[in-house]
């Protein structure tokens, strides 16, 4: 089982260029969206949690992806 500092390291390596935006990094970031989610569940301290601007256009780029 992949830990979530796991995850982490994995979206930080595409954000960085050492890794390319694979179908891992993708999951990875769905796991970490996931996580947060139930995070936001727990308490209303983690309401104003976001991805940084660079996780959402690495997201947006998984859209364009698979619509093609």
């Amino acid at each position: 089982m992949i830990e979530i500092t796991d995850h982490c390291r994995i979206v930080n390596e595409s954000l960085n260029g050492t890794r390319k935006a694979d179908e891992q990094v993708f999951c990875s970031v769905a796991v970490l969206s996931e996580r947060l989610e139930q995070l936001r569940g727990l308490s209303e301290k983690f309401e104003g949690i976001s991805f940084s601007p660079e996780v959402e256009v690495l997201m947006k780029h998984k859209a364009v992806v698979a619509a093609v």
